[in-house]
């Protein structure tokens, strides 16, 4: 690793979390407004990809993963990075799950860490070095490049590909491919509807601003969610017998969805046990190393009703539903 990036005396210092300095009042108070109420996600503006011979090329030691564990998009990279056995490879740097108005922030505590790679106190930091007077959401997952000092990517589906196939090298199993090339198209096109109608969905329903855009998003999510329960009746996983990136994609949010979707964010015309198939299957993965250890109940249920004072005013955390994750299934 290089010498690391100070941070800015500029801005405001992360610890303790300040909701009454620092209020959040609309959760992604940047996220571009319509008229019928309905949600749409801030962009991602950084993409960069890693490549052999690029601006960003493949090198282990060189990029660190700035996550959250409560974040489903920031979920995913975690998952990657652990199977393809990535960890002395890509760096890793934890932040708080409870977050203020001033973003995501970096602070000791269990499963946490503090920024070892440049110090940084707020993840803002980071796009601030990479784009001075930066004015757009701050979000994770982050890959940055400690060469360059700056952002490669904000983009969660192209640090998943990129994790997944271009450090095969140095790679604890280099022949795992998440992303094959014969199935690429069934994959891309089950991703995109279960990122719109699943994986934002849930986020269609929870920050609606108006009856019909939650009706709308509850409708498709609950459409998609049959269909899979369907699909995964005769499969282990949703592409047949091999572990793809379709599976990475909508786990973290089956994982999420009866500890937190189905009362804070209203999605609740079922619950995921209510699927026997979603069920097993998420179960399924979640009895592999590289889910379990990077699904954290607890950094999530914080994040979620602590974080969104517009929809859990009182931020008080719900003991949640009493479900056994370990339970047996029938895959495998």
């Amino acid at each position: 690793m290089t010498s690391p990036v100070l941070p800015s005396t500029d801005l405001p210092q992360a610890s303790p979390v300040d909701f009454e300095t620092f209020s959040e009042s609309a959760g992604w108070a940047r996220s571009p407004k319509t008229d019928d109420g309905s949600f749409v996600r801030a962009a991602y503006p950084f993409t960069g990809r890693i490549t052999e011979d690029g601006e960003f090329p493949a090198a282990p030691g060189r990029y660190v993963l700035y996550i959250s564990w409560a974040c489903p998009w920031a979920h995913r990279q975690a998952i990657v990075r652990h199977l393809k056995g990535l960890q002395e490879v890509i760096g890793l740097a934890v932040v708080d799950p409870v977050r203020d108005g001033r973003g995501w922030a970096f602070r000791p505590g269990p499963d946490l860490t503090l920024d070892p790679y440049n110090h940084f106190t707020l993840l803002r930091e980071a796009y601030e070095a990479t784009e001075p007077g930066y004015p757009g959401h701050i979000s994770v997952p982050v890959l940055w490049d400690t060469v360059s000092h700056r952002i490669v990517s904000n983009n969660f589906p192209d640090i998943s590909l990129d994790l997944g196939g271009r450090f095969n090298r140095w790679a604890a199993d280099p022949d795992l491919d998440l992303y094959p090339e014969a199935l690429r198209p069934e994959i891309d096109e089950l991703n995109d509807r279960i990122y719109t109608t699943v994986n934002h969905g849930v986020y269609r329903a929870g920050f609606a601003r108006s009856q019909r855009a939650y009706d709308r998003a509850v409708g498709d999510l609950f459409e998609t969610l049959d269909a899979l329960e369907q699909r995964l009746a005769d499969r282990t996983y949703l592409l047949g017998d091999r572990l793809t990136e379709a599976d990475i994609r909508l786990y973290p949010t089956l994982a999420r969805f009866d500890a937190v979707y189905v009362t804070h964010f209203k999605t609740n015309l079922r619950r995921l046990v209510d699927y026997p198939n979603l069920w097993d299957y998420a179960r399924f993965l979640y009895a592999k190393p590289a889910f379990h250890e990077t699904t954290k109940f607890d950094q999530i249920k914080r994040h979620y009703f602590t974080t969104h004072p517009h929809i859990n005013p009182t931020r008080i955390i719900p003991v949640g539903f009493a479900v056994d994750w370990e339970a047996p299934t029938q895959r495998g």
